[in-house]
């Protein structure tokens, strides 16, 4: 009972904590799910807009498969490595316990970008891209000196990142100031700080991008810009900074 309860409250936690509140939980939340065998079962979550709905910026094509392929097969195995987890636990094999931590991370942290992700998007008609004002508008000019600024950056620190992985903007909340950080893979932005909230992240995974802009990420970066939704992710900074 012990090993079952360091695991569920510290282990998994630690590994994926970065889950912001409004988006999805570690347990029972938004993104939906059941329980099978007292071990939680997690879902895809639907987007709030049709896939076509960020065109030209981000093709159908593009978030049809990203969503219903890519993202499906991060929850499908994130789910499988709960499971035999929980089977280990109940077992006391301790081996494939620490052997099943980076399926969880990987698979886990891949569920977690990609629900923050979907909600950083908005269609053009619906606010997308619409600069962010007040509160987060001010810190962005205090952190970085312009909106522009920290869009030149994330463009840059995104572009630059070897391999795949994430660009984001983040709030540390220790010091209460915005930082943009990146993580390789499907890290969460966690892994570079326990006090870090994601409140933008941008997924440079080919699988992202590809069929679109080939490979050429810097014209991915500068073109979804259009669609990113500041009003959600003011909602988030105003939450996780009172």
């Amino acid at each position: 009972m012990a090993v079952r309860a360091l695991l569920s409250r510290k282990t998994l936690a630690s590994v994926l904590r970065n889950d912001p509140k409004p988006i999805i939980g570690l347990g029972i939340a938004a993104a939906g799910g059941a329980h099978s065998r007292g071990v939680h079962s997690f879902t895809l979550p639907d987007l709030a807009y049709d896939y076509g709905a960020l065109e030209p910026a981000i093709s159908g094509e593009i978030m049809q498969l990203h969503h219903q392929k890519h993202h499906q097969t991060y929850i499908t195995n994130y789910n499988k490595a709960l499971e035999q987890l929980h089977d280990a636990i109940a077992k006391g094999d301790s081996s494939t316990i620490v052997k099943l931590q980076s399926a969880i991370k990987f698979n886990g942290g891949g569920h977690i970008n990609h629900s923050i992700f979907w909600k950083n998007l908005a269609p053009i008609r619906e606010g997308g891209g619409e600069p962010p004002h007040g509160s987060l508008g001010w810190a962005i000019d205090t952190h970085f000196g312009s909106f522009e600024a920290l869009i030149q950056k994330i463009n840059a620190e995104g572009a630059a990142l070897q391999g795949s992985g994430w660009v984001w903007l983040g709030l540390d909340k220790e010091f209460k100031k915005l930082v943009v950080e990146t993580t390789a893979n499907q890290d969460p932005l966690v892994t570079k700080g326990p006090n870090l909230v994601p409140l933008l992240g941008i997924d440079v995974w080919e699988h992202a991008y590809y069929l679109q802009y080939k490979n050429v990420r810097p014209d991915y970066l500068k073109n979804i810009w259009k669609v990113i939704n500041w009003k959600y992710v003011s909602e988030v900074f105003e939450k996780e900074s009172s």
